[in-house]
């Protein structure tokens, strides 16, 4: 009797439980797609998760087949947006509840299959399987190291490249940079020659950030209202109101839809005597305080947004009486149900490990947007406060805690972002103490890529100073040093333009086998902020100089220039057509490129270039014409005249040459020249700031 109840009891909680279990359904926004494009596939039934951004209590992934070669894809818990342009601003608008997806890029044509797998507390799920074709497309791919020259960088074609641009790192609604502007701003770039952008998705809260806490009691540079443990459970927090108005202001602008009726929520707590009203949108509600002091209670206030509000502009919450109170699991959403819109009031949420929706989405525009336009796209993505206190000692649990909420924040990165071809690397952070031990940091980051991410992005760090550990580490792809020439370099350099060169001898000293970049650069004052000098001059020399000098300086780059605001101001955009033009022939993998400096003209003219057995690419800068001495100083630079330039290591032979004008990109002369014994002299033509030579066969 007792084997035939097991034996019923086998057959009966099987189906039970499955008829409690829904049934995982993987949908392919389109069943073909362009080589190098994302294709995105939603996922249905995974169910309710007590932590969707935790691989351990959730594992989703989608395997991707093609002619015997698979690929495991981890997916992604996101919340979709609805984005318009409403009174010259950006207005984003939860689509739908959050849900599961996956996105794939293919880099190769061919037919496709694939199939969602889940593991969480109910077991091991499988989804159906999907087919979709991938067809040739115009997209060139994924950067990755030359594999001709590991000094610099190619294609997943083959194509070299060498990086063009600048930082635009703050991003936000509050920035000179909204995402809109952001997008303009790509296509400008791009118009005149750009290809490479360092963009921070770390910035805290006031811009861009995946990570950072952000919250609507108070900005991270402000007084904010206080944020205690509940009186009746220490382990949880809520904000404790003691001010007569206590502001709601998220980071981010919540917006609204006109007419529709919404419903705050939440638990209050007040003390005896004390009362608690909130006003939102200019209506106040009556007294919320709970009957019974020092309980908790919930309340509930519904208000209908104006045929004119498309955000919410004002909530605050008002004290009277002795107080205190206290408010907790404050909520802001449609009163017929839907997503939260108010997630930054929740003060419970993990400062490592959560990711922010709207951040989120805002990264998944801008990387399509860079896409659409053939940009590539640095991502700084770890808050560097969040972990830095943690990597003291690597031995420490601290240091294991670290590094295993990196890996959810990287796993979760190539889950949403991977597929994107606009990824040019995973920049861990900005400017890491140097002095920390990152070594085992960068070691287990760089194993759980290789395994984690299908298309193998770059992978890199900056240091707030020179470190040589890291352009040495072999789990990061690219060597990185900042430079800003302050008041305090004077004794030391002469120029902007000697700096940019004694930083490029310094990369390549320290990484003479990979990709080199200077990922910040620019003038600055002895505290590392723009002058005022600056924000008061039109002329962007600086910039300028900076740009040609990186880019003939054997880095793999240009110096990617810090003070966007500004150059933007000023409309620096067309200086980066005549640089691409110029170098558009440099044979970057053809493994000859070397970088050389010289003088000329007694040491007025500072000359960098590049040069293979067969031609040379050279810049020729007339020192009088640094920042210092034409802003600063209010000296115009005296004409160069008949300053000869010699190249040396060339092959025997006769040449053309022609001189460059670096400001219109159009050729200023022309002629013909015999190299002997190694040696080619070419006489300038009459310039006064800097001047540009191209020698072939």
């Amino acid at each position: 009797m007792r084997t035939r109840l097991l034996t019923a009891l086998a057959v009966v909680l099987p189906v039970a439980w499955a008829a409690k279990t829904p049934q995982l359904r993987l949908t392919p926004a389109a069943h073909t797609v362009r080589c190098f494009e994302a294709l995105e596939l939603r996922l249905d039934g995974v169910g309710p998760q007590p932590d969707p951004f935790d691989p351990a209590a959730v594992d989703a992934v989608v395997i991707f087949a093609r002619a015997g070669q698979t690929w495991r894809v981890p997916a992604f818990f996101g919340q979709d947006y609805e984005r318009r342009r409403v009174a010259g601003r950006d207005w984003f608008y939860p689509r739908g509840e959050p849900c599961w997806k996956a996105r794939f890029a293919p880099t190769q044509p061919g037919e496709y299959t694939a199939t969602a797998e889940v593991r969480d507390a109910r077991g091991l799920r499988r989804s159906q399987l999907v087919r979709f074709t991938a067809l040739p497309g115009a997209h060139r791919g994924f950067l990755r190291v030359n594999r001709r020259d590991p000094r610099w960088l190619e294609t997943s074609d083959g194509a070299p490249f060498f990086a063009i641009g600048q930082n635009l790192a703050f991003i936000g609604s509050q920035q000179r940079f909204t995402l809109s502007r952001a997008e303009e701003a790509f296509a400008r770039l791009a118009e005149h020659g750009a290809n490479y952008l360092r963009i921070w998705a770390c910035c805290g809260d006031w811009a861009l950030a995946i990570e950072a806490p952000k919250s609507a009691w108070g900005r991270s540079w402000e007084g904010s209202a206080r944020i205690a443990p509940m009186p009746d459970d220490p382990a949880r927090r809520c904000v404790q109101l003691t001010q007569t108005v206590t502001p709601v202001r998220p980071s981010h602008e919540v917006a609204l839809r006109p007419g529709v009726a919404y419903v705050v929520t939440g638990r209050l707590r007040a003390a005896a005597d004390t009362r608690v009203s909130l006003e939102v949108q200019g209506a106040t509600s009556g007294n919320l305080a709970p009957a019974s002091p020092n309980a908790w209670a919930p309340f509930r206030y519904e208000f209908r947004a104006g045929r004119k509000d498309h955000w919410l502009s004002r909530m605050q919450f008002r004290l009277a009486g002795p107080g205190p109170a206290w408010i907790a699991d404050l909520s802001l959403r449609e009163a017929g149900g839907g997503p939260e819109l108010l997630w930054e009031a929740d003060v419970n949420r993990p400062r490592r490990g959560w990711y922010n929706p709207l951040d989120c989405f805002w990264l998944d525009e801008l990387l399509t947007a860079a896409q659409r336009r053939g940009l590539y796209l640095q991502l700084c993505l770890l808050s560097r406060d969040l972990y830095m206190p943690a990597l003291k000692d690597p031995t420490s649990p601290a240091y294991d805690r670290a590094i295993a909420d990196a890996k959810k924040t990287l796993r979760y990165a190539v889950a949403r972002w991977g597929a994107y071809s606009s990824v040019a690397d995973w920049e861990y952070w900005n400017e890491m103490d140097p002095r920390l031990p990152t070594d085992r940091f960068y070691t287990e980051l760089g194993e759980f890529l290789e395994r984690t991410d299908p298309w193998r992005h770059l992978r890199s760090t900056s240091a707030w100073g020179p470190s040589p550990k890291d352009c040495r580490h072999p789990k990061l792809d690219l060597a990185d040093v900042h430079f800003y020439y302050r008041p305090a370099d004077h004794q030391r350099l002469r120029d902007e333009v000697e700096g940019i060169l004694d930083r490029a001898r310094w990369l390549r000293e320290r990484a003479p086998a990979k990709p080199a970049l200077q990922g910040e650069c620019g003038l600055a004052d002895n505290q590392w902020r723009i002058t005022d000098e600056m924000k008061r001059s039109p002329s962007v020399l600086d910039f300028h100089n900076m740009l040609w000098a990186s880019a003939l300086s054997g880095a793999s780059g240009t110096a990617l220039a810090w003070w966007w605001e500004r150059l933007d101001q000023r409309n620096h955009y067309p200086h980066y057509r005549p640089l691409s033009r110029f170098l558009a022939d440099v044979p970057w993998s053809g493994g000859e490129v070397q970088p050389f400096t010289a003088e000329a003209a007694g040491g007025a003219v500072r000359v960098a270039g590049l040069r293979t057995r067969r031609a040379a690419w050279v810049w020729c800068f007339h020192r009088a014409a640094a920042w210092r001495h034409v802003v600063t100083e209010s000296r115009a630079p005296p004409p160069v005249r008949n300053a000869e330039v010699v190249l040396d290591g060339l092959a025997d032979g006769d040449y053309r040459f022609a001189w460059w004008d670096t400001r219109t990109g159009e050729r200023r002369a022309t002629g013909t020249a015999r190299v002997q014994q190694g040696r080619l002299t070419v006489t300038a033509p009459e310039f006064t700031h800097d001047l540009a030579l191209k020698v072939g066969p």
